[in-house]
């Protein structure tokens, strides 16, 4: 740590009941700098809680969010597989996915579904919404406890299976999820990442892809449910939008949908249900202009609640984890 720097109070991290452990940090002007010569102690506050809200950085501008997170991370990482269009700011500094602001995003494990997802998340907030818009977080291993464990035990010997259809019209494209739509290239990426896929007769892809439902932390060991079977579920959708996508594309081509890992399809009690044990454990802080967030992806589920008027929030994914090295519940197996 550098000596320029006094050691951060971590004693006086603010831990108040439903909300997200807060550490109040004094602005210097130079919000790279500070957080160079507190990056361990930050980590170990991640370690210790799973997340911390910085509040005092004072963060307005891109190159300035860019340079912290690049500063408090091992690895930036360049997204891959999205679900939702983002706005690519520099390399691994994106926007917030864009979803409509009236919707909300309930919470989920950040690319869990991918071979390799980030251990680390970092949001830097440049414009507070009007009102609403909070990130929300839940402790993953506390969820898994809470669920019914007829229901875990299930999801721990099948996993889930996360089914998409892509086009150019809801969601990502091939180019925004893979990088490219020429088909050879996608077809490689699909079998070097263990997915499943059928080009439809207009051309159109639909893939499936079969990921463990439950893992271990590889620092602490804790089980952790660690998917996206909620968010990424029909039944999570607002009826009026979920009819209107079925009708439209009927129920077996939706932009995205969950089951369980052998097939069957997943209740909407059972969706409900997760929801409600997630909502039950949420901590949010309303963001503040110059906020930043630092979340252990694996062991924190997040969240982005309505909002209205300009928000604007940056987002990094970083320090790269494979399921493999968390235990997973089954062998995925690649091509």
């Amino acid at each position: 740590m550098s000596s320029t720097f006094p050691a951060l109070p971590l004693d006086e991290v603010e831990l108040r009941p439903g909300r997200p452990p807060v550490l109040r940090a004094e602005s210097t002007g130079d919000a790279p700098r500070w957080a160079a010569g507190h990056r361990e102690a930050l980590r170990a506050v991640v370690a210790e809680h799973g997340c911390v809200l910085v509040r005092g950085l004072e963060l307005r501008d891109v190159a300035g969010a860019g340079a912290v997170f690049g500063r408090l991370s091992t690895e930036l990482m360049a997204e891959r597989e999205a679900f939702a269009p983002r706005r690519t700011y520099a390399d691994g500094v994106y926007s917030s996915a864009q979803w409509p602001p009236n919707q909300p995003m309930c919470m989920h494990h950040e690319q869990s579904y991918t071979l390799e997802f980030p251990g680390l998340m970092l949001f830097a907030c440049l414009a507070a919404p009007d009102q609403g818009g909070a990130t929300g977080v839940a402790d993953a291993a506390t969820v898994l406890e809470e669920l019914p464990t007829e229901l875990t035990e299930r999801f721990e010997r099948e996993g889930w299976l996360l089914t998409r259809s892509y086009n150019d019209e809801i969601g990502s494209s091939l180019v925004e999820a893979f990088g490219t739509d020429e088909r050879g290239a996608v077809e490689s990426y699909c079998r070097a990442n263990a997915i499943d896929f059928a080009w439809q007769p207009d051309g159109t892809l639909r893939t499936r892809q079969r990921r463990s439902a439950v893992l271990r932390h590889p620092v602490t060991g804790r089980r952790c449910w660690f998917n996206q079977v909620a968010f990424l579920n029909e039944w999570t959708l607002a009826p009026e939008v979920r009819e209107y996508l079925v009708e439209v594309y009927g129920a077996d081509g939706l932009p995205f949908n969950t089951r369980f890992g052998g097939g069957d399809p997943i209740g909407e009690d059972v969706v409900r249900l997760l929801n409600e044990v997630y909502e039950t454990n949420t901590a949010r802080e309303p963001w503040q202009t110059g906020d930043l967030m630092i979340v252990d992806n694996l062991r924190t589920a997040h969240s982005r609640e309505p909002f209205e008027g300009p928000r604007d929030v940056l987002v990094a994914m970083a320090d790269p984890v494979r399921p493999s090295d968390c235990s997973p519940t089954f062998e995925v197996t690649v091509r």
